[in-house]
């Protein structure tokens, strides 16, 4: 079963070229819904203070990601971050899967509350096991948003 077909690139762009704004199927407003979210993460992106992490390949085994809030005795990671964003990169074999990009403070809440409610929790992982990290379900990351 073939799931995506090859198109027509030229003919496609060629009719999108000449869609029209009309009240009829509200591509004029779903077009000033989007180029308002495609301005603010491009805002983001290049003047946003963002926090990157990747997360390897064990994220696909166990549905978890790290992340880091002591190393060493001394608060680190998510907690003295000075950025707005915090983007974690899902590599499987070093190619980018996927990025979720989080308001920092949001971040902290969904952490603390997977931690609290029993699905997340702590443990001491990095090198030599000397960071204190938070193991958080994927799916509580996408289901506290």
């Amino acid at each position: 079963m073939e799931i995506f077909k090859v198109i027509n690139t030229e003919s496609k762009l060629t009719e999108y070229q000449q869609l029209r704004y009309n009240k009829d199927n509200k591509f004029d407003i779903d077009l000033k819904f989007g180029e308002h979210f495609e301005k603010s993460l491009a805002k983001i992106l290049t003047m946003g203070k963002i926090e990157v992490k990747t997360e390897r390949d064990m994220w696909k085994r166990t549905g978890n990601i790290a992340i880091e809030l002591s190393s060493r005795g001394k608060l680190s990671g998510l907690n003295t971050t000075k950025a707005e964003w915090w983007a974690q990169l899902l590599t499987i074999k070093g190619e980018i899967k996927a990025v979720m990009l989080f308001p920092v403070k949001r971040l902290k809440e969904i952490v603390k509350d997977s931690i609290h409610n029993g699905k997340g929790r702590m443990t001491m992982g990095g090198d030599d096991d000397l960071q204190e990290i938070a193991l958080v379900p994927l799916e509580d990351l996408t289901n506290g948003i």
